[in-house]
């Protein structure tokens, strides 16, 4: 971990040129007592730092002094830029090694490269944390030590036993064989067998992880995208899956065929609304998607669903009633 921080120190002073140990001291998230044994280091090491002092000193580096790195052309570079602003690292607990990855990658470019790269990858933006109205895109916290651990056994191919909170269930201990990480929409995923069995698990109800010392039962090779894919058609084709036949307006269509997991059958109506005989993943994944359409659709079957959908409308409308 020292040596990553001498190289991201090295790299703070190459791109601003100076700072003091208190400014050092935050970007690399040290005490500034450690940013000066880390100067020391650096000096005994031949790196050419040197302190100024005064009101606006601090350390900076010989000009001149620079890290290589060739072979990398300004799209590349940018491409580099671009994929490192995307947080699904963070679900990985790796942010701080991409922050990290990408002042290399610009540091090392030539001067006239670093300057298009850096410029262009400004021009772009992945990922925001609002949306136009506002609305957060909260990421999944996973803590950096779970995160650390759980990479560990799936590049070492090591048993990997770990303390799972399943949703509405009390936290076990359970030993799994990793396959695999995946992120998705901010959320990490292990994929993983368990006696044999495929198992998915969610990063962020993970409370505690071990790597254990005995190999992992796995293929030597994994295709994860196709591992990924299918067990989504087995996720979507299990559990208490629910058939709703619905009217919908046909401006809204693809509202409800983005939301359900088939459509079994479709025709239009006299009034120009379509009939869609559609399934869900379960009652509570109807309700929703049904309720979101909100006077575009009508749930004209099963029955529960059409009572369910009445109750909660009659439940907002007395919220919002008049009042005496």
């Amino acid at each position: 971990m020292r040596a990553d921080r001498l190289v991201s120190l090295v790299l703070l002073l190459r791109q601003h040129g100076r700072l003091s140990a208190a400014a050092l001291a935050r970007e690399l998230e040290v005490s500034t007592r450690t940013v000066l044994r880390d100067i020391e280091a650096l000096s005994a090491a031949g790196v050419p730092v040197y302190a100024e002092r005064g009101r606006h000193g601090g350390f900076a580096l010989l000009p001149g002094f620079r890290t290589e790195l060739t072979g990398l052309n300004p799209d590349e570079a940018l491409a580099l830029l671009v994929a490192g602003s995307r947080r699904g690292a963070q679900a990985f607990g790796l942010g701080s090694a991409l922050a990290s990855a990408m002042l290399k990658v610009v540091d090392a470019l030539p001067e006239s490269y670093r300057d298009t790269a850096a410029g262009a990858a400004e021009r772009l933006l992945i990922d925001p944390e609002t949306d136009l109205l506002s609305r957060r895109l909260v990421a999944e916290e996973v803590p950096d030590a779970i995160a650390a651990e759980v990479l560990r056994a799936v590049f070492a191919g090591h048993k990997l036993r770990i303390h799972y909170a399943a949703a509405d269930q009390t936290p076990k201990w359970r030993t799994v064989d990793p396959i695999g990480l995946v992120t998705v929409r901010d959320r990490g995923y292990l994929l993983a067998t368990r006696s044999g069995a495929d198992r998915t698990y969610r990063l962020s109800r993970v409370l505690a992880a071990e790597q254990l010392a005995e190999p992992a039962q796995r293929p030597d090779r994994v295709d994860l995208d196709r591992v990924w894919q299918e067990r989504g058609t087995r996720f979507r084709t299990g559990g208490d899956q629910v058939t709703v036949l619905v009217r919908v307006d046909p401006a809204r269509r693809e509202d409800l065929v983005g939301t359900a997991l088939a459509v079994r059958a479709e025709e239009a109506d006299s009034d120009g609304w379509l009939r869609l005989e559609v399934t869900f993943q379960d009652p509570r994944h109807a309700e929703w998607a049904l309720w979101q359409l909100t006077t575009d659709a009508e749930a004209l079957a099963p029955q529960w669903l059409r009572d369910s959908l009445r109750n909660r409308a009659a439940a907002i409308a007395t919220r919002y009633g008049v009042s005496s």
